[in-house]
């Protein structure tokens, strides 16, 4: 039986139309967007082939420039605390006077510009950027790739797996690159006004330390033939030329291992650092790009913007970010730094031996307390928060400069 449509408007004794089937067809309907993810999530909100893409050697090539470059600026903004901060945490017996207060970074700072003029601030701030570079490169190189292993789509976007990403990332960069930050904290360390070393003494002497020399029987006749030959008045420097000639070496810690003094703590602060340092960044992206908010935080997506990336953030909203995933970093991860630089200038004061991390971290507590852990935090706070503030914020403008 068919069915007769009535079809509204039709002449009064027109026959209806007759309809055996209606097809309908609809309109394709575009799967609804959600809210961008953070701004390194590309993976979330693009299809599987800019997912690739991301894997790419035009990829990696680019962001390891604007990695680097971050690294590069936001270290030299802070280059001058940066050296007061390693005096502080060091126990430098010159500056330990002045560790406590604000009063007392501006002195240091006085002092170290009276001695040294506007560079000293600056001690040791070649050998940070030949560390930096590489070492920001390959942080924000692997958290890239990482995160796109981790979190292979927006499904699996947890907290937890953001701090995995940004640990492992920290984790790696800081491996490749730790022999520099050993040779940038031992420039930055000294303070002797009679001379300075070179990089290239640095390295000599970072490589020898803790070697032993054990007197033998074998020397004992050398000692005998001094006694005989040499007057008593000049005996006693001669005996010590004998003595270091003589007497076999015996290295017990010395060789490029050296050069990874406080590796250990390295890697254990580096993984609350740069697993919360990527996840507060992020999160705090997230939140400044809430759809209440985002006509005033986020910018206009330039024509180079890879499609389905967020938009960026504008200029305030992005250092904000940066500052506070600095601000929590730093404090997560602060007292496992301060073992990690007394570790490393182990070499330089005292008998050169080698603490562990057990016996770093009792000899603070001895000394100070729990306090003792933590000090230099202030100086830390005015230091990494416009750090991290200006390498979120430069490595952000580069990637959106690369179109990437």
């Amino acid at each position: 039986m068919n069915a007769h449509v009535s079809i509204p408007g039709a002449l009064p004794g027109q026959r209806p139309r007759e309809a055996t089937a209606v097809n309908v067809t609809r309109a394709p309907v575009a799967p609804k967007k959600e809210p961008a993810v953070c701004p390194t999530d590309d993976e979330a909100q693009v299809p599987r082939k800019a997912t690739k893409d991301k894997q790419s050697v035009n990829y990696v090539v680019k962001s390891g420039i604007a990695g680097g470059l971050a690294g590069c600026a936001a270290k030299t903004i802070v280059a001058p605390l940066d050296r007061v901060k390693i005096l502080f945490q060091s126990r430098n017996p010159h500056f330990v006077k002045y560790t406590g207060s604000w009063y007392g970074v501006a002195q240091a700072m006085k002092d170290i510009y009276h001695q040294d003029g506007s560079l000293g601030l600056f001690r040791g701030h070649s050998a940070t950027l030949l560390r930096i570079f590489p070492y920001a490169a390959i942080k924000f190189v692997a958290y890239e790739q990482i995160r796109a292993i981790v979190i292979p789509d927006h499904s699996k976007e947890t907290s937890f797996r953001r701090l995995i990403s940004g640990s492992m990332a920290g984790v790696t960069s800081v491996f490749f690159t730790y022999p520099l930050e050993v040779i940038r904290v031992r420039l930055a360390f000294e303070t002797k006004k009679e001379g300075r070393s070179s990089l290239r003494s640095i390295c000599k002497q970072i490589y020898h330390e803790g070697q032993i020399r054990s007197p033998t029987a074998a020397t004992k006749p050398a000692a005998e033939l001094l006694a005989a030959a040499v007057p008593a008045s000049a005996r006693g420097a001669a005996a010590s030329a004998v003595a270091t000639t003589a007497a076999p070496v015996i290295a017990t810690s010395s060789g490029l291992i050296n050069f990874y003094r406080g590796f250990s703590p390295t890697l254990l602060g580096m993984l609350p650092y740069a697993g919360m340092s990527f996840l507060t960044h992020d999160t705090v992206g997230d939140l400044l790009r809430h759809h209440t908010i985002a006509s005033y935080t986020t910018l206009p997506r330039p024509d180079n913007h890879p499609p389905g990336k967020p938009a960026p953030l504008r200029y305030w909203a992005e250092l904000t970010a940066g500052g506070v995933a600095g601000l929590v970093s730093q404090t997560a991860s602060y007292p496992l730094e301060v073992i990690r630089r007394r570790m490393q200038v182990g070499g330089a004061v005292g008998d050169g031996h080698r603490l562990r991390i057990g016996e770093t971290a009792r000899l603070i507590m001895r000394e100070r307390g729990a306090r003792g852990f933590f000090v230099g935090l202030t100086i830390g706070y005015a230091k990494v928060v416009p750090m991290a503030a200006a390498a979120f914020y430069t490595y952000e403008r580069l990637k959106m400069w690369f179109g990437i």
